[in-house]
């Protein structure tokens, strides 16, 4: 029961990183409709940005696994 819940209270972290991808994207196109003579370098913060935000669901996704199967 308690793997369960450290699971649950570690996969919660996901849900900011999703929000704030989805913020970044759409400021990017925001940025991108607006000047489109700057879409190569939105583009590439972007994604380099999209990339970060990402790697803290996968490490929050991670925890939870290891707390319900090791622990």
């Amino acid at each position: 029961m308690t793997n369960a819940l450290a699971a649950a209270i570690a996969i919660m972290a996901v849900m900011p990183s999703a929000i704030g991808e989805a913020w970044l994207i759409s400021r990017a196109i925001d940025g991108i409709s607006r000047n489109p003579e700057a879409y190569s370098k939105l583009r590439s913060s972007m994604i380099l940005g999209a990339a970060l935000v990402e790697t803290t669901a996968i490490y929050a996704l991670l925890i939870s696994i290891l707390c319900i199967f090791v622990a």
